[in-house]
């Protein structure tokens, strides 16, 4: 076996990394579960697009053709992964998973699914911040009768079975679900606390732009802007205010609280029948994997300060707030791979 850097993941992240580890000129090989490069993309809802426009939706070195003010869909954006990789030639070895990671010889080891055995000086875990959708407990009140599903496994609105759709989370993709499901079904969709949405424009720029311009997308989550930016969780309101779901024809409604057959029960008292629930509450951290016990905190999530492992060697890049709010947008897979392959060679040079 030859020993190398690998890198778990060829989503933006992943690519983010091989496009500067073949900048510095290390060997390394990048893995992925899926069969092509961007089918993380390809697998979730047909109307998905991406968060950011397209002027801040490119990677290092490449960017995404088309009107820089509009959003690229997650079709659009899978297939420019997959050019990325081509372009720059990076090593990925696809419908590669990896099944678990543990330290040995003073490197690592990593098992594929097929048994095969990669050895590593240094691993980069690029495998994102949105692994296992987070079904709440509750899910268990109701009966067979009732369709669940998460953003991963909801495709199109077409595949629902006739009756009314409870969605609950009111995030982003929880309001596209709802306002794409509305078309054919009746909708609810469950809140819990007050969601502030930003405007998607302010003087004719993208909000994305004045982000970055005052430095609010750089600030690092220890700081005092870092802290308010985190707890408001807001995002882009593009079409999906209270307003525009209620003139949809959206129901809203308060915090799911139980479940008992076919009817949902709210922390108003109320109650609704549904035939599909869509969980949109969230995603946490898949790492039963990382067979490395100082590399995952008592929380099970990964551990790591500005993506460098506490264990020697092992790095991230896409963590949610890495570093800053933009670490889990593609912009700033860019630079966050930038600097994770600086602190590499660094610790090669020492």
């Amino acid at each position: 076996m030859t020993r190398q850097l690998l890198v778990i993941g060829a989503g933006q992240a992943g690519l983010s990394a091989g496009y500067y580890l073949r900048k510095a000129g290390l060997p390394f090989l990048i893995v992925d579960a899926h069969p092509r490069v961007g089918d993380s993309w390809r697998s979730r809802y047909a109307s998905l697009t991406l968060f950011t426009p397209r002027q801040f939706s490119a990677l290092p070195g490449l960017q995404l053709a088309g009107n820089r003010e509009q959003y690229p869909s997650g079709e659009e954006f899978a297939t420019y992964l997959e050019d990325y990789a081509a372009r720059f030639s990076l090593p990925v070895q696809s419908g590669t998973r990896v099944v678990r990671l543990w330290r040995a010889d003073g490197g690592f080891l990593a098992e594929t699914d097929s048994g095969k055995k990669i050895e590593a000086n240094e691993v980069i875990v690029a495998t994102g911040g949105f692994q296992q959708p987070i079904i709440p407990s509750i899910s268990t009140g109701f009966s067979a009768e009732v369709q669940q599903l998460t953003p991963q496994s909801y495709h199109d609105p077409a595949e629902l079975p006739d009756g009314p759709v409870l969605v609950v989370g009111d995030g982003a993709s929880g309001r596209d679900i709802a306002l794409e499901c509305r078309t054919v079904q009746p909708v609810m969709l469950s809140r819990g606390k007050t969601r502030k949405l930003l405007p998607e424009r302010l003087f004719g720029k993208s909000i994305w732009w004045w982000l970055q311009l005052l430095g609010i997308l750089k600030a690092s989550s220890e700081s005092w802007i870092g802290r308010k930016v985190r707890a408001a969780d807001a995002f882009p309101d593009r079409g999906q205010g209270d307003e525009n779901l209620v003139q949809a024809g959206i129901r809203l409604v308060p915090r799911l609280v139980a479940a008992s057959g076919e009817t949902a029960k709210f922390s108003d008292g109320s109650s609704a029948s549904v035939r599909t629930v869509v969980w949109a509450t969230g995603y946490r951290d898949e790492t039963a994997w990382v067979d490395i016990p100082s590399a995952v905190g008592p929380d099970g999530a990964l551990s790591h300060r500005n993506g460098i492992s506490p264990v020697p060697g092992l790095y991230f890049v896409g963590r949610p707030w890495q570093r800053n709010r933009a670490s889990a947008l593609v912009m700033g897979a860019g630079p966050d791979a930038d600097l994770i392959v600086q602190e590499i060679l660094r610790q090669q040079n020492r």
